[in-house]
């Protein structure tokens, strides 16, 4: 694939590992948090990308990549999206937890996510690079002649974006598989099947079809509650075996 340049806002557990990964893959990553420069820098040096401000995070780009919590979306400058040009992708990372982001009336009622996130920028986006745990996407990469690779949910409105974006999940290690519409993407928001439960494509695909929106916010927010009341931090291993107890009938073990 070819060099793309990508500008990546949120340098957390999400964001700087994919920032990580398309380095090493070989494209040109700039990357904005909100820490003083002099911080950003040294993140962006570990991470191998440039440290950009916010003002020009989007500018010469092919693909910005939103990599912040939901309650920060709108926090963003409409001036910032207002100046890209059609053809950058705006890829959407983020996943709603009401503890964490607060009560968003739209959302408590049903709007899917992403759905939201596109109109408070006024932009088409891409949802990607959410269904999986930070340790998922940090060490479970894998080559793509491997026969037990990690897939991970990609939905969007634009099929030519979707085959781009696609092609940056190959690069990360996983295999992408295509859920449909950006409306679709509900299907691997936390509380369904798909949402970090790490599975082949096979199984991504059955669990996408498994989901049942309504269920998802309980299931999501006892999935948390379940977590909050552990006496310790669970393994990378327990976390996903504990995700995929949520669920009857899938997620199946891909091994």
């Amino acid at each position: 694939m070819q060099k793309m340049k990508i500008g990546i806002i949120g340098t957390g557990a999400i964001g700087g590992t994919i920032a990580k990964k398309m380095a090493a893959a070989g494209h040109l990553v700039k990357v904005y948090n909100t820490a003083e420069f002099d911080t950003l820098k040294e993140r962006a040096r570990q991470l191998g990308a440039t440290p950009s401000t916010l003002n020009d995070i989007a500018k010469d780009v092919d693909v910005l990549i939103l990599s912040i919590p939901v309650a920060a979306i709108p926090k963003l400058p409409k001036t910032l999206f207002a100046g890209i040009p059609e053809h950058v992708i705006v890829v959407d990372t983020s996943n709603y937890y009401p503890f964490r982001d607060g009560e968003i009336e739209e959302l408590k009622k049903g709007m899917v996510e992403s759905v939201w996130v596109a109109g408070q920028i006024g932009r088409p986006v891409i949802k990607a690079f959410n269904n999986l745990l930070a340790a998922s996407l940090e060490h479970g990469g894998k080559p793509g002649n491997a026969d037990d690779r990690i897939a991970m949910a990609i939905s969007g409105d634009d099929q030519k974006a979707k085959e781009t974006i696609s092609r940056l999940i190959n690069d990360a290690g996983f295999d992408a598989v295509d859920v449909g519409s950006l409306a679709e993407s509900w299907r691997h928001q936390p509380g369904t099947p798909a949402y970090c439960t790490e599975l082949n494509a096979a199984a991504l695909k059955q669990a996408l079809s498994d989901g049942v929106k309504e269920n998802a916010p309980g299931i999501r927010d006892i999935a948390i509650s379940t977590f909050m009341e552990l006496p310790s931090q669970p393994s990378h291993e327990e976390t996903v075996k504990l995700n995929r107890s949520l669920f009857s009938k899938n997620p199946k073990d891909f091994k």
